[in-house]
């Protein structure tokens, strides 16, 4: 069953991509705190690191500023719980070149429907 959640990473995902090509600080991401809960907030990436909002804005801000674009595939999303499951391909777009990645990202909410918790998986190239 999808629904608001859903509805609610879907607009999450179109914000990232919309917002990567004029990324110049972490302050620039403040269209995409709206859908977090930024003060509990808590993202485990794929090498089990921890970040904060603040922490996960400063990566952001990174990789934003060595992409020229980024692109989404949707390919399985499913809402249960609190919870959404959002598998896409990534494409990165970066000098010239493009990197592709299949993500899938388990997205926790809170009671208020905010963004709380991250938990992210890859498969990429060797």
């Amino acid at each position: 069953m999808n629904g608001l959640l859903t509805r609610t990473i879907l607009d999450y995902e179109a914000t990232i991509r919309r917002l990567v090509p004029t990324i110049k600080g972490p302050a620039d991401w403040a269209p995409l705190a709206e859908f977090v809960a930024v003060d509990e907030f808590e993202r485990v990436g794929t090498f089990l690191e921890v970040q904060t909002w603040q922490q996960y804005t400063d990566m952001l801000t990174q990789w934003a500023s060595a992409t020229d674009s980024f692109e989404t595939t949707l390919r399985r999303v499913s809402e249960l719980d609190g919870l959404v499951y959002f598998e896409i391909e990534e494409r990165h777009f970066r000098g010239g070149h493009v990197h592709v990645v299949n993500s899938m990202t388990v997205f926790e909410f809170d009671k208020g429907g905010k963004i709380c918790h991250l938990d992210v998986y890859l498969q990429q190239p060797r």
